[in-house]
């Protein structure tokens, strides 16, 4: 399995917290810093698994 390092920035919202990883382009959010963090971690999987199914995780 390959490992990617990505970095996550957090910012607090009127409402909670916005989590984004800027090299991907893929946000999230939570209504605590762990919860958006965790949220962004799901995120970028499922944008990482979906770039495999579409055989671009190379262009990554």
């Amino acid at each position: 399995m390959k490992k990617f390092e990505y970095t996550a920035v957090v910012w607090k919202e009127e409402e909670g917290y916005v989590s984004k990883c800027s090299e991907l382009g893929v946000a999230s959010c939570g209504v605590t810093v762990e919860g958006a963090v965790s949220n962004l971690k799901e995120a970028v999987e499922l944008y990482l698994e979906n770039a495999k199914e579409l055989g671009i995780i190379e262009d990554i």
